[in-house]
């Protein structure tokens, strides 16, 4: 049997994983490029003060649920393919924490290292748990530390969970059949997530990180954004958008590594450093999306899997993994 036969990858996952990355490259670029978030007398500059209600917290918990769902589907491969599938988990695990800490030299604020060390203090451990703990302990990871401790990294830890309870619910093998479900999410989110950010626009800029208003705004501004994409791609325009991020989701951690290299590259030749331009912040976030998206689905003509991916892959599984393309289709995970 081919090594790598098996399941056709979730389209869908692929779609929102690059939706994901695109609107945390918005924010990515203003973090390393420490752009100004306020004018000379201490007032926050209006445009940033609407993207960061429109994009920071937004994107980064939709990865991190991506990223349990991720950890579900590998590790029910790993017990189809591995006599010892808590080992293949560790070595995923520890070879992302290596990306990682390279990754961390040139943009301080990344989080594979955090996803790692977080993947192997907690997912692990609870992937034994019975599904309806790993809910109720991602409930309260992400909604109680939400209200209590503001979001950021501090919230990966439940929604790496709640991705995990919801695979293992079968919710993710069955997203063809949801469609009402997935409509009375959205129906319900978005006027929870625009109700939200209409608190965190009026939150003073610096009181922002002493109220949970942040958190809250962006979990629910997530869930309207990933059940909106989820909706949109189930119409004839959705599926252009998916044409374009399904490549983008599918190389995502070399997409995700290869923005960082990109935006020091651009930002001195922009002069964005220190600089109050957000024009020119959007332009480069569009620019870096074109360029990888192009690649990404250039390379998948030729490849299996992304760069990063293959090497991540052929330590996860410790063999070396055929990267050319073939006619059969390959595992996700």
């Amino acid at each position: 049997m081919h090594h790598d036969a098996g399941p056709l990858r979730i389209e869908e996952l692929d779609a929102v994983r690059g939706f994901a990355l695109c609107g945390m490259l918005v924010v990515n670029i203003w973090r390393i490029t420490d752009i100004a978030a306020t004018d000379e007398s201490g007032v926050v500059l209006p445009i940033r003060h609407t993207l960061s209600v429109v994009f920071e917290g937004r994107f980064f918990p939709i990865f991190s649920f991506l990223f349990g769902i991720g950890f579900a589907l590998l590790l029910d491969s790993a017990e189809e393919r591995s006599e010892r599938p808590r080992l293949v988990l560790i070595r995923r695990l520890l070879a992302l924490g290596v990306i990682g800490l390279v990754h961390q030299q040139f943009q301080p604020g990344e989080a594979l290292l955090p996803y790692a060390l977080a993947g192997l203090a907690i997912l692990l451990p609870a992937s034994a748990l019975p599904n309806w703990a790993v809910l109720l302990a991602g409930l309260v990871g992400t909604f109680g530390v939400a209200l209590a401790l503001g979001g950021g990294l501090a919230l990966a830890p439940g929604l790496f969970l709640l991705g995990l309870a919801t695979a293992r619910a079968g919710i993710v093998d069955t997203l063809d059949e949801r469609g009402w479900q997935i409509a009375a999410v959205f129906a319900l989110a978005l006027p929870a997530a625009i109700v939200a950010g209409r608190w965190e626009y009026r939150t003073p800029y610096l009181e922002l990180w002493s109220t949970p208003a942040v958190a809250v705004a962006g979990l629910l501004g997530a869930l309207a954004y990933v059940t909106g994409l989820l909706l949109l791609l189930r119409i004839e325009p959705g599926q252009v958008l998916a044409e374009v991020l399904r490549p983008l989701g599918r190389l995502a951690l070399t997409n995700y590594v290869g923005a960082t290299a990109l935006i020091l590259l651009a930002a001195p030749r922009l002069g964005l450093s220190g600089s109050g331009s957000y024009a020119a912040v959007l332009g480069l976030a569009v620019g870096i999306i074109a360029v990888q998206a192009v690649c990404s689905a250039v390379w998948l003509r030729l490849f299996e899997y992304g760069p990063l991916e293959w090497v991540w892959r052929c330590v996860t599984w410790w063999t070396v993994v055929p990267i050319r393309r073939t006619r059969v289709p390959s595992r996700p995970y």
